[in-house]
């Protein structure tokens, strides 16, 4: 015969297994806790914002050229992280690193529409973000001019160290909310397990499940007094 399980017997195991899902729970919480605070390299983010439109001192910007000013940021996407630009930037700040070492840290942003996009950079250092941020933007500012004689490049902001970053990464608080679930469901799964791996006959339930056949009566232990 199949066996059922009800939902007194869940509530029965997860009674009885409560201090190993705790502790399970309570292990990955720590080590999660640990890596993110004391083993992960907080990391940093700095932006700039920058404007692709042609200088009004010729003709009024029409419909036709502020489409193309659009189509141009991806074109731009691609030569902002380029070494015509970033091997300028590693030249100018002395970095130990190469092109594509600083490319990976650099992410290009771009609103549907919008003459705008944003330049982030994450760095270990803040002040490094700040100033890889906005070595880049005015590198491509001026060689824009030269490698597609087009003079439509303007910084609209410029990255700021604030008082006091803060990482965007690691998120200790999420990290630890993450393995607080993982460790509660791991803890149950093992509990069910464990449950289900036992075959000892510990009560009468047990008896009566096994065999299939009614209690009687029970013999109740008697202690020896001296």
């Amino acid at each position: 015969m199949e066996e059922t399980i009800s939902i007194k017997d869940i509530f029965k195991t997860l009674k009885k297994r409560w201090k190993l899902i705790f502790l399970l729970t309570l292990i990955a919480a720590l080590i999660s806790g640990t890596i993110s605070y004391f083993l992960l390299t907080p990391v940093y983010e700095s932006s700039t914002q920058i404007l692709v439109n042609q200088k009004q001192s010729e003709n009024q910007l029409d419909s036709t050229q502020i489409r193309s000013n659009i189509d141009m940021i991806n074109t731009y996407s691609v030569i902002i992280k380029s070494p015509a630009i970033l091997d300028k930037v590693i030249e100018e700040l002395e970095l130990d690193k190469n092109v594509d070492q600083l490319s990976q840290k650099i992410t290009i942003n771009s609103q549907e529409n919008s003459q705008v996009f944003s330049l982030t950079v994450q760095d270990s250092n803040p002040t490094k973000a700040v100033e890889i941020a906005n070595t880049v933007s005015e590198t491509f500012q001026k060689e824009i001019k030269n490698i597609m004689n087009v003079d439509n490049v303007t910084v609209l902001a410029k990255a700021e160290i604030k008082e006091n970053p803060t990482p965007v990464k690691p998120n200790p608080l999420l990290n630890i909310a993450i393995a607080i679930v993982v460790g509660v469901m791991a803890g149950i799964g093992l509990a069910f397990l464990l449950e289900y791996m036992d075959n000892t006959v510990k009560d009468e339930d047990d008896i009566e499940r096994l065999l299939e056949l009614p209690i009687l009566g029970s013999i109740q232990k008697i202690s020896q007094h001296k």
